[in-house]
């Protein structure tokens, strides 16, 4: 999946293999209502060194509404604040997901690129003090942003949010997740 990424997306990092009690503790979180285990998840992945180059905030991947109307909460973003507990650094809710997508679950890669193709946008506001948008005039650079999400699969959510930020100006992007998964053979 990686020649499908956005430019802006430098690297992708995840604390562990999602098998065993990482898959068990990720179900609780997202299916079981735990949303408490996002500390313990954030206590693993906060491990996982990032660059101390510049400033950045910690941006997690937003859910659809009926998605969080069932779950009650965003796993991504309850992590992202744990994160930030640990690390020491800002979240902001910077994208917004600007329509529903199936459960990611049980697509083939190829699927899951189609399924959240256009789902991201950057939300109104700004950030750091910087506006989204082009900014004709501003000389003062994005800072760096990590987006947050629970689990890796095959890549696709992230370099779909990342090329939204792209889309905004954003020109370094890294990616942290607790889990990655050990793709099935979808042949």
């Amino acid at each position: 999946m990686c020649a499908a990424w956005p430019a802006a997306l430098r690297a992708a990092r995840s604390a562990v293999w999602l098998e065993g009690g990482a898959r068990d503790a990720v179900h609780a979180l997202k299916y079981r209502g735990l949303a408490r285990i996002a500390d313990d998840l954030a206590d693993v992945t906060a491990a996982i060194a990032l660059p101390a180059r510049d400033t950045a905030y910690l941006v997690p991947i937003p859910l659809g509404r009926q998605r969080l109307r069932e779950r009650g909460y965003n796993q991504s973003e309850r992590l992202a604040r744990a994160l930030a507990r640990r690390w020491h650094r800002p979240v902001v809710d910077l994208l917004v997901r600007v329509r529903e997508t199936a459960t990611q679950t049980a697509l083939t890669p190829d699927a899951r690129l189609a399924n959240v193709a256009g789902a991201f946008a950057v939300a109104e506001g700004s950030i750091g003090g910087l506006t989204p948008g082009r900014r004709p005039g501003v000389s003062r650079p994005w800072p760096s942003l990590i987006l947050v999400d629970d689990v890796f699969t095959t890549g696709a959510t992230l370099a779909e949010a990342a090329r939204a930020l792209e889309r905004a100006g954003v020109r370094n992007v890294l990616a942290v997740t607790f889990g990655r998964a050990i793709l099935p053979d979808f042949t």
